[in-house]
């Protein structure tokens, strides 16, 4: 059962306060001073203490329309700007409550309350607690205050003026019952709250522990997904990498003489390779070079071919001309490989030499 705690402010430096207590929607008790019990407090200034008025404000942020209400207030006050505050209410039927009140009043308000350990959640207009008639005022007691409110109006009942102001228009009365039917309404959803801006309410900064728990727990989890996900995936890669040798080892121990224990199998291949091909690059792909330049420079043939030992080749050329030995040393060099030329000597018509062909 939510309750909220009205407290009338009393009117001028003195007097005692006054409040009652809403709970759905109707006065479940009342009194002076303080109120007692749990519940929000909501201060009720005294209406002749705030100058109210109604102004057709387009929507727009609440700090345009606070400087549009300013700029209204300027208007319709004698007093310094600087000695009021203004505070602007929410659209209502196209048309929005200005509240002005003196600047020292306010803050004097609100710091007696301090004092006294109330925090109001707002501190309305004591005429707004009315409704807001159709027609004509409406007039009614609260708390011992007499107030009048109109269709864009609200002031302290004070004899002789209201009946000025009010005219000839109609000026409904609200008994005891009629008010409590509507405090409830005008409780919910007040029409201006004057704690605004400079006044506006601190809101303190709590700890939710219950959420700063259920976020640990959600990072715990997060961190035990990831720490699965990796350790899957390193379980993986691992069951692969031991596949894959497992299969370098079937592979080498077919291409090993048979019976040589397996014990590095990329060395023993590369050994194995290597007694296959012969030392340096091997014969069959230093010869394939050779051939390759030969037929590649015309003019130019071999006499002999000697494979060493320790992967050269010695090879017997010949060539019609002189130029032509330089271009079949140049294209063997294009394969990858060093040459080393002998001298060169002309007989019967031809220049024969020896190249000596290693690896780089």
């Amino acid at each position: 059962m939510s309750a909220t705690n009205l407290l009338f402010l009393p009117p001028g430096d003195g007097g005692d306060y006054r409040w009652m207590r809403i709970e759905d929607s109707r006065v479940a008790a009342a009194g002076e001073g303080l109120p007692h019990g749990d519940g929000e407090v909501i201060a009720i200034a005294p209406a002749d203490a705030v100058s109210l008025h109604w102004a057709e404000i387009p929507a727009r942020s609440t700090a345009q329309a606070a400087a549009a209400a300013r700029l209204l207030a300027a208007e319709v006050s004698a007093a310094p700007m600087d000695e009021l505050h203004v505070a602007v209410g929410e659209d209502e039927a196209g048309s929005r409550a200005i509240g002005i009140v003196n600047r020292g009043a306010m803050a004097g308000w609100l710091t007696r309350l301090g004092a006294a350990g109330v925090d109001p959640v707002a501190v309305v207009p004591a005429p707004l607690l009315l409704p807001r008639p159709d027609t004509g005022y409406v007039r009614g007691d609260l708390a011992g205050q007499g107030v009048v409110r109109g269709r864009a109006s609200g002031f302290a009942d004070e004899p002789g003026f209201t009946e000025i102001v009010a005219g000839d228009e109609p000026l409904a009365e609200l008994d005891a019952d009629g008010i409590e039917a509507v405090l409830g309404a005008a409780v919910a959803a007040p029409a201006l709250d004057l704690r605004q801006g400079p006044f506006a309410r601190r809101r303190g900064f709590a700890i939710d522990w219950r959420l700063v728990r259920r976020l640990s727990w959600l990072g715990l989890a997060i961190v035990v997904a990831t720490l699965a996900i990796e350790f899957v995936r390193w379980t993986k890669y691992s069951f692969a990498a031991d596949a894959t040798e497992a299969k370098i080892e079937q592979v080498a121990r077919t291409a090993l003489p048979r019976g040589e224990t397996l014990v590095d199998a990329d060395r023993q291949l590369t050994e194995r390779l290597s007694a296959l091909r012969g030392p340096g690059q091997g014969f069959s792909r230093t010869a394939a070079a050779v051939f390759a330049a030969v037929r590649a420079v015309p003019g130019t043939e071999l006499t002999a071919m000697d494979f060493q030992p320790n992967g050269d080749i010695r090879l017997g050329v010949a060539v019609d001309r002189e130029a032509l030995a330089t271009d079949l040393k140049r294209a063997i060099e294009t394969e990858g490989f060093a040459v080393q030329p002998s001298t060169f000597v002309a007989a019967n018509g031809r220049i024969t030499g020896e190249f000596t062909v290693r690896a780089r």
